[in-house]
C-alpha cells in the first residue's frame, strides 16, 4: 500500500506511527470438508506478518435451514 502514511501519536513521551488498515469481516458457514481450505486460502492471502492482520475464529453450527423450501444440513448451504 504505497503512498499511505502513518498518523503521528505521542504515548508515554515516545512518538510512533499508526499505520490505519482497512478492515474486512468474513463470516462463512461451510461444510466440514471445506473448512481447512478456506482457512489456508485466508491466512495466505491476508498474511503480512504485521500486527493487523487478523484472526479467524471457528466454531460449530449445529444446524443449517433454509426457510424457503426447509432443507436442512449441508444442502441448505
Amino acid at each position: 500500500m504505497a503512498g499511505r502514511k502513518a498518523i503521528p501519536k505521542t504515548y508515554r513521551g515516545r512518538e510512533y506511527g499508526v499505520d490505519l488498515l482497512p478492515k474486512m469481516k468474513l463470516e462463512l458457514v461451510l461444510p466440514d470438508n471445506l473448512v481447512k481450505g478456506a482457512v489456508d486460502a485466508i491466512v495466505s492471502a491476508a498474511s503480512t506478518g504485521k500486527i493487523g492482520d487478523g484472526k479467524i475464529f471457528l466454531y460449530k453450527v449445529d444446524e443449517a435451514i433454509r426457510i424457503r423450501n426447509q432443507e436442512r444440513g449441508d444442502t441448505a448451504l
